[in-house]
């Protein structure tokens, strides 16, 4: 009698989860740079540092290579020194003393720490809600472990077509935001500053957002990578109230902090009961973390009040991004002015697209932004990224006029991608 089984119709058939997916946003922009007839492309898109960090960090990581137990396993945790200094760093802004063996949780770059924090949390079927432009990787996140995501909106100012203002002022309807909970919301995702308005949250948007979670005991991941570079008065989530701390893990970011965004180090902060069974999720997604650069963002954390690091880099970055604004007050181009961070929102409304232009298959059914965005890198040679990308598709018309810039790179690149982005003028009204 024969034992043998029918085979699956196709072996090849890849999960639901990542077989849907539609060409992502930095595919589209990378590969219409690399066929850009203006080279080389100034590229302001993706957010990534276009200089070293300090010399110092450097130094640490290169000293931590030469050290055998760096260059082995380290506790799936963290490194002791690490936890430790981020504890210090960040006591002084938590106004109390942080308990690095049971409070800290080191990650692999912060998002991992949002994906640690999601499948420790989150069953099949349960609510997560985000506010829209959100990260993207955001909703793979809370999707992996069985996850359902909820859109609440972020508005833009009524006047943002025509006038630059702070980007303080896209709104958060906190109504809207009590319709969208229900009996399966587990978690509200926060991010301040935020990526890509340059919002950061009042106190009052952040107390009523706490409240809220609070009284209907929902956990809070507070994203706040940006966290060094703010240019308004900040406020953390979890120093609200020992209420909302008790619900809060924060998520912190040694890369974005220090300028090497590739050694994906990030951390989350929370009380224990949160920490303990993100940690467990960390474990076996990726068990540790790379031990010389945990032990290189040890040292920087370690001297960088001493050396006047966050102040000057403060400092520097917006220096960038006031330098940049210029050639859109030049334009008559309405932007956000970023609150925190290192992204720039404008708006592109007068900018008329040539009727008849020729766009590939792969932008010519997305929204205005996603062709405004292959224009700019074919006709004018700088890269921007079209924050559609980061709405539902419901809610794309908040945003398709508007680009985003990454501001973070170094001064002759601002330069070079100012003088190019003058060449839009023979195409506004």
């Amino acid at each position: 009698m024969s034992t043998a089984t029918t085979g699956r119709a196709d072996p090849f058939k890849p999960a639901a989860r990542v077989a849907n997916q539609r060409p992502d946003v930095w595919s589209i922009i990378n590969e219409a740079a690399a066929a850009s007839p203006v080279q080389p492309i100034c590229n302001m898109g993706q957010g990534f540092f276009g200089y070293n960090p300090p010399e110092f960090v450097i130094e640490a990581a290169k000293n931590a290579l030469d050290r055998v137990e760096c260059n082995q396993y380290s506790p799936t945790k963290g490194r002791p020194r690490l936890k430790k200094a981020i504890a210090d760093a960040y006591e002084g802004s938590f106004g109390r003393k942080i308990d690095p063996e049971t409070e800290v949780t080191i990650t692999t770059g912060a998002n991992e720490g949002m994906l640690s924090a999601c499948m420790g949390f989150l069953e099949p079927g349960d609510e997560a809600i985000v506010f829209e432009p959100f990260f993207d990787q955001y909703i793979s996140n809370i999707e992996m472990p069985g996850g359902k995501v909820i859109y609440v909106p972020l508005h833009p100012p009524s006047d943002g077509t025509t006038k630059t203002s702070s980007a303080g002022n896209w709104r958060l309807d906190i109504q809207e935001l009590k319709r969208a909970i229900t009996s399966r919301t587990r978690v509200i995702i926060i991010n301040s500053p935020h990526n890509p308005v340059g919002k950061i949250f009042s106190r009052e948007e952040l107390q009523a957002i706490g409240d809220i979670c609070v009284q209907h005991k929902i956990l809070i991941l507070s994203d706040e990578v940006y966290d060094s570079l703010y240019y308004t008065p900040f406020t953390r989530m979890s120093t609200l109230s020992p209420e909302i701390a008790d619900l809060t893990m924060t998520v912190g970011s040694a890369g974005k902090i220090f300028q090497c965004t590739g050694w994906r180090v990030g951390y989350l902060i929370g009380p224990p009961h949160l920490i303990k069974y993100a940690a467990a999720a960390h474990t076996r997604i990726c068990f540790s973390s790379v031990s010389p650069l945990q032990e290189a963002s040890a040292v920087a954390f370690e001297e960088a009040e001493a050396r006047d690091f966050y102040a000057t880099q403060r400092g520097e970055m917006k220096s960038k991004i006031d330098h940049f604004c210029t050639v859109f007050d030049e334009l008559h181009m309405p932007y956000s002015i970023p609150d925190g961070g290192y992204f720039l929102l404008v708006n592109m409304k007068k900018v008329k697209l040539p009727e008849g232009y020729e766009f590939p298959d792969r932008v010519k059914h997305r929204p205005r932004d996603f062709k405004m965005a292959y224009f700019l890198i074919m006709e004018v040679g700088v890269a921007a990224i079209p924050p559609s990308e980061f709405m539902t598709d419901e809610k794309t018309h908040i945003v398709e006029d508007y680009l985003r810039f990454a501001v973070c790179k170094k001064d002759e690149a601002l330069d070079l991608a100012m003088e190019r982005l003058r060449g839009l003028k023979k195409y506004m009204e």
